[in-house]
Parts: structure tokens; sequence; C-alpha cells
């Protein structure tokens, strides 16, 4: 029986100098790819993935199209290949790379999506400083409870939940750090995170509006596979709905655990991590138990896409 097969796109906080380059230099469409990410952005975004400075290409109207397009390129050389999903999901940034891999959206649009949404992103976070911070081991209702109190100095929310005791916390500063404190107070760990911004909190509401504007203006299709959103931690199908959620997607929690859980569920069993890094896989290894068998492969470039391809087929 075939092995059911699931693809995760990272985002935000997977870049690396000199990502895609070998791509680049091996296939034409990664060409192609990059020269539309270059023309939408009116930026020379190839050039940062390939040659850096880190500083630039991490800043998030930069980032943004450029992990798209290094994800959209490792997409397009498994495709050229003839692999195919049984269900797809990205983590934040990275569910445009899975819209893409459903047929949900072209390439072009893809590129564009993403190049707003770093744009409106990156607006909202210039007029209201945010901080985000990774707690470790606490569960998600005990961080709920800490952020529900913590609100009484400011903006503060979950923003992704991670693993089942890995929680990242979103907001105004001095609220994140309060939140911080309490769960240190329980025996957590907090990470204060290298972002420019509050994503997945009411400090970047602003944007909601203006990026739902957007969206209706970009053709969505029915998905050909499922996509598991960040949102619900479920399939959608209704094209309108999809739009709807990936709007809402800005201000929610992304819940990466619920939807790794639900594909143990549905027996997938091959997971590639189709981008840069090892997050997700990393991710991955914390959130299913040693019970449950299955593999994990990183198709980050040429390396990576021939390792799994010998998995495989």
């Amino acid at each position: 029986m075939k092995k059911k097969i699931a693809f995760l796109f990272p985002g935000q906080g997977s870049q690396v100098v000199g990502m895609g380059l070998d791509l680049y230099q091996e296939y034409d469409f990664v060409r192609q790819i990059f020269d539309t990410v270059d023309e939408v952005s009116k930026a020379h975004i190839s050039k940062l993935c390939f040659k850096g400075p880190m500083e630039e290409l991490t800043l998030t109207v930069n980032l943004q199209p450029a992990m798209t397009a290094v994800n959209l390129a490792c997409l397009a050389a498994l495709e050229k290949e003839g692999i195919q999903p049984d269900v797809t999901a990205g983590h934040s940034l990275g569910e445009y790379s899975a819209l893409r891999a459903t047929g949900v959206v072209s390439p072009e649009d893809t590129c564009r999506l993403v190049f707003k949404r770093g744009h409106l992103m990156h607006r909202e976070a210039t007029k209201h400083e945010g901080a985000m911070h990774a707690i470790i081991g606490l569960n998600i209702d005990e961080v709920r409870e800490i952020v529900e109190e913590a609100r009484k100095e400011g903006v503060v929310a979950v923003a992704n939940h991670n693993t089942a005791e890995q929680i990242v916390i979103t907001g105004a500063p001095d609220a994140v750090k309060s939140a911080s404190e309490m769960a240190k107070a329980r025996g957590a760990k907090a990470i204060p995170l290298r972002v420019s911004g509050a994503w997945h909190s009411e400090l970047i509401r602003g944007a909601e509006d203006d990026f739902r504007a957007f969206l209706a203006e970009i053709p969505f299709n029915t998905p050909k596979l499922p996509v598991l959103f960040n949102v619900t931690a479920a399939s959608e199908s209704d094209p309108n709905e999809i739009k709807e959620i990936m709007a809402r997607q800005l201000c929610s929690p992304v819940r990466w655990y619920d939807s790794v859980c639900r594909m143990q569920e549905d027996e997938i069993v091959v997971f590639g991590e189709v981008g840069p890094k090892k997050v997700l896989t990393g991710l991955l290894r914390k959130i299913i138990p040693d019970t449950y068998e299955y593999e994990v492969y990183n198709v980050d470039g040429m390396k990576g896409l021939e390792a799994f391809l010998r998995a495989i087929t």
C-alpha cells in the first residue's frame, strides 16, 4: 500500500543566506519563480536569498516573498518528479505555499499575496511595537490562563501552538514580559524571539481589512487535495471560505500542534519539509510519539530532493 505523504512548508524564521541557489542553478523553471518574485516585489529578492545580507533578508517585507520563492522552488522540483502529497500544511507564511501546492492559487498570485501581506504586516509593526516569546514547559491551557491574567498589562495572545509544551506568545512588550515572568514562576522557560512585530495578535488587526480586500481580487480555486489550515486545523474546500480563513490568519493563533495530530489520525507516515532548514522537522519530533512509525525528509535543495526521491520511489 502506498505510504501517505504530507508536504509541510516553513515560514518566517527558517531563512538562511544561500537558500535556493542550487535549485536556481539547476532548473530553468526555478529561475522563472525567482524572476516572478523579483518582478512582483520590484526588489532583488533572489539576490538576498543567495547572497544576503541576513539583516536585510530578515526584514518581513523581503522575507515573506523570499521564503515563499524558495518553498515554491522546492515544490516545483518535487512536482517535476511527479511527487504528489496526500495533504499539505504550512506554518503561518508557509500556508501560502501549501495553497499553491494544492492548486488554490497560481505561482504569480502566491507571490502577490505574500508581498502584500508582508507590506501590510510591516506597516502595522511600525505603528505598534511588539514582542514574541516562546514559552517552553507549559501546556496550552496553562499558557492561556497566564495570557488572560497578563492582559491587564496590555495586548497579549497565543501566537503559535507549536507542540504540546512549546507555545509562542505575542503582543505588546510589557504584557508579553509580564506573561513570561508568570510562566517562569510556574517553572517554564521563556525565550524572546527576534521578530519585528507582534505577529498573530491584535496589534496587526489594522492589516486585516486591507488584506481581505486584496484577497477578494485574487482568483482562488477549489483545492485539488486537502490543506490543513492554521486557523482551524481542518481542511476547507470552498474558495470563498478559504479567503476568509486567510484573512483571519493574520491575527489568529497558528494551530500547528492540532494540525500534526490530525495528520496522525489520517495515517500520514511520510513528512516532507519543503523549504529551508529543519524547524518543522524539529516540531514533528516533539509532537509525534515514539510509538507512531513515520519518516521525515527535508527537501531544501538538490541533496534533500535526491534523498527524498531515493526514499519514496
